[in-house]
């Protein structure tokens, strides 16, 4: 199979990028030339800026491919500049869209992919579902090949999946941990998330490459395991090693109290509601795929890795200052509740 990524460097596409190359495939990959350092092993680099169309067109040449898949597109224009791209150049067009696109809130925390699209939330995912209604209007009046994945919080070994952290990720978390600093938790906690490794997901993904049955299809990728955010939370305390600091905290406070961190967007929109995936469509069209990494192995996996990687270690003191104004806000309410009663 001949592939080509359009990005191939992130959490997602780089696990999918070697998996590939293990099992023999040829792919190519379009990036800018900034992170050739992780690139993976045998992968064919073209240098250029996918905004480039003109640059991009040139440097493909006559070149066909039996997947093109676009790991970062955002808007409808940029999928509009992958079809000018690739009509008549590829026999399956991939958009990675998102699960935050689902219904928000949600009728039914059960979720596949018959759930409605809509998010009055997060522009990010009203673009993802603009994306994927051009792309499906291509594909049913000019039998554009295309094929839609809806990923949900996909991890890897270089950041701890979190409700609640700053714009240099998941570390600073890591740190009040190990600092018997309490952390944010949003809601109370019993809301059910899911959580996939990228392995995972790239087996998934791989299996719908290439695959006839997938054309025309938007399909789910994500693990059968549910965990309550409490959960998640402890198992990454228990694999640091250290007790739990909670404090729990309402995902509207949290969205009023910073005008740094989109949290209407990634809570309220996405993170606060509980979902559990339904699966059952993907193991129609990959037979045999079953998620392998448990949570609370593959966070461990993650917390090894980190802490073994200076470089995996980036210290937020911004994002630790608002932690610590919000834990000092909401005690001082309960305190201020107290004092008022016993007036």
């Amino acid at each position: 199979m001949r592939a080509l990524f359009i990005g191939g460097t992130g959490t997602i596409s780089a696990a999918i990028s070697k998996q590939l190359l293990t099992e023999g495939h040829e792919l190519y990959l379009i990036n800018r030339g900034n992170r050739n350092g992780v690139l993976p092993e045998g992968a064919h680099s073209i240098i250029a800026d996918i905004e480039d169309e003109e640059k991009v067109k040139e440097l493909l040449g006559e070149m066909e491919f039996d997947v093109v898949a676009d790991f970062i597109a955002f808007e409808k224009r940029q999928l509009e500049r992958d079809y000018r791209l690739f009509n008549g150049r590829c026999s399956q067009f991939i958009f990675i869209s998102s699960a935050s696109a689902y219904q928000k809130p949600l009728s039914d925390y059960r979720i596949n992919e018959g759930t409605p699209l809509s998010n009055p939330y997060w522009e990010y995912s009203r673009n993802k579902i603009e994306g994927e209604e051009y792309l499906m209007k291509l594909y049913r009046e000019e039998g554009f090949p295309i094929t839609i994945v809806r990923p949900s919080h996909t991890y890897d070994e270089r950041s701890v999946p979190l409700g609640v952290h700053g714009v240099k990720g998941s570390y600073q978390v890591i740190k009040r941990m190990m600092e018997g600093k309490p952390v944010i938790i949003h809601g109370d906690g019993t809301s059910l998330w899911t959580m996939t490794h990228n392995s995972d997901f790239a087996r998934g993904f791989i299996g719908l490459m290439n695959n006839i049955h997938a054309i025309g299809e938007a399909v789910q990728i994500t693990s059968d395991e549910s965990l309550t955010w409490n959960q998640a939370y402890e198992a990454i305390a228990k694999a640091l090693g250290v007790p739990l600091i909670a404090i729990h905290v309402s995902s509207e406070f949290l969205d009023t109290s910073s005008d740094i961190y989109d949290f209407k967007g990634s809570l309220l929109g996405d993170k606060a509601n509980t979902v559990v995936f339904d699966n059952q469509k993907l193991k129609r069209l990959v037979p045999g795929f079953t998620a392998k990494v448990r949570y609370d192995q593959g966070i461990r996996r993650t917390i090894d890795y980190i802490m073994t990687h200076p470089e995996c270690q980036r210290e937020d003191p911004e994002f630790d200052k608002w932690c610590d104004a919000v834990v000092d806000a909401v005690t001082e309410a309960a305190e201020n509740v107290k004092r008022t009663l016993k007036k």
